[in-house]
């Protein structure tokens, strides 16, 4: 049974599983340049769960905390790479799922030397 983020509404409540985030999140991080691969490996040795497609997503409160675990590529600057994917995850699923995102946490696995 899948999980789901749930956000109370006036006529009742909006529910959205937590793989339909996780598929939006992997998504836009193949827009950003620098992002090798995900690493849904080394979530599973990091958190003991699995994880969708290297992200796994929390609900907390009213909002939404996401860890990203992926491998950046050889030659981009890992600080720069973080931020910028912290805030176009923070972008683009909060404009698609209406929910605030509290926490974009991204966990740089190791580097990828392809292309």
């Amino acid at each position: 049974m899948a999980e789901y983020v749930t956000h109370a509404e006036e006529n009742g409540s909006i529910n959205i599983a937590e793989d339909v985030v996780a598929a939006i999140v992997a998504d836009a991080v193949k827009e950003i340049e620098g992002v090798g691969a995900m690493s849904q490996n080394v979530t599973e040795q990091l958190t003991g769960k699995k994880a969708a497609r290297g992200v796994r997503v929390e609900q907390v409160d009213d909002a939404i905390v996401i860890d990203l675990y992926l491998m950046a590529r050889y030659g981009y600057e890992i600080p720069a790479l973080a931020q910028q994917v912290q805030s176009k995850i923070s972008d683009v699923v909060g404009g698609m799922t209406g929910f605030p995102v509290k926490e974009v946490n991204v966990h740089v696995g190791g580097i990828s030397f392809n292309e």
